[in-house]
């Protein structure tokens, strides 16, 4: 075990959880392997065992461990980190005009994963609904509107869970004038939504997202493998066309311990 820096103004269990996470990152305790028992930390950080366990659910809800049943618990493999910056918005833009070949190349999640399109598997399921109230003043419609609804997931060939579960809605009378919009098996679409759109004549103006955290429903616990205590952040994506229509509110269900979220806002500055 290494030794643990003291930080008096740390509870004890978080400075062990601590120490553990740097032996997990500095492969010392390798995925896959078992954590060493409650008795071996107890005696090793002179804790009692309740700390112990406090600091072996830190680790759960860091996503660092995993607690298999009848057997102990065992540090988890690396997950697929992914790193979700504002500027992914405009480099969609400037690809919807690029050609076909350009666009299949890559697309937002290699962005974001440095992964490749043959490391990534694609999922995508097509319906339609009638707008709910919620959807109906987002999207500025009459409630019952008819609305095409998308659901994708796109996972790493490494993992069995997906990096994220995705909601689109979308006006379907708008996207409608092009029938190869309204079917899945057009997925995945070189070029995303933001050239979907533009196969209709919309440019997207502006895109807002909303942000909240939350405890994980229990189905989207089980697909997206995310330990009890790790929270989702849902990312609530409002396009905005250069009419100023709603064209596309999607919800993006992100695993807490997956994603990181970078937001960089330019600040005017004061006139002299």
């Amino acid at each position: 075990m290494a030794s643990m820096t003291e930080r008096d103004w740390r509870p004890r269990y978080l400075q062990v959880a601590e120490d553990l996470r740097d032996q997990i990152n500095r492969g010392e305790l390798p995925a896959g392997e078992p954590l060493p028992s409650e008795t071996v930390l107890s005696e090793t950080y002179k804790l009692s065992r309740t700390s112990v366990r406090n600091a072996i659910k830190q680790l759960k809800d860091w996503g660092l461990v995993r607690a298999e049943q009848g057997r102990g618990t065992y540090v988890r493999a690396p997950r697929q980190r992914v790193r979700r910056t504002t500027e992914r918005y405009q480099w969609e833009k400037d690809r919807v005009r690029l050609s076909e070949e350009e666009r299949r190349k890559t697309g937002a999640t290699e962005k974001d994963t440095g992964l490749t399109m043959d490391g990534l598997t694609f999922h995508a399921e097509y319906g339609t609904v009638e707008a709910s109230e919620t959807l109906a003043a987002t999207f500025g419609v009459p409630v019952g509107t008819r609305l095409l609804h998308r659901r994708y997931q796109t996972s790493s060939r490494q993992e069995n869970a997906p990096l994220s579960l995705v909601y689109s809605w979308l006006p379907y009378d708008l996207v409608s004038a092009n029938p190869a919009l309204l079917s899945a098996d057009n997925e995945p679409w070189p070029g995303g939504t933001q050239h979907q759109l533009y196969t209709v004549g919309i440019e997207i103006d502006r895109i807002v997202d909303e942000l909240r955290a939350r405890p994980p429903q229990p189905d989207e616990a089980a697909i997206l493998d995310v330990e009890p205590g790790v929270s989702v952040i849902v990312l609530r994506k409002i396009s905005i066309d250069t009419q100023g229509r709603v064209v596309e509110v999607a919800e993006n269900i992100l695993p807490g311990d997956r994603y990181e979220l970078v937001y960089n806002t330019q600040l005017e500055r004061w006139s002299e």
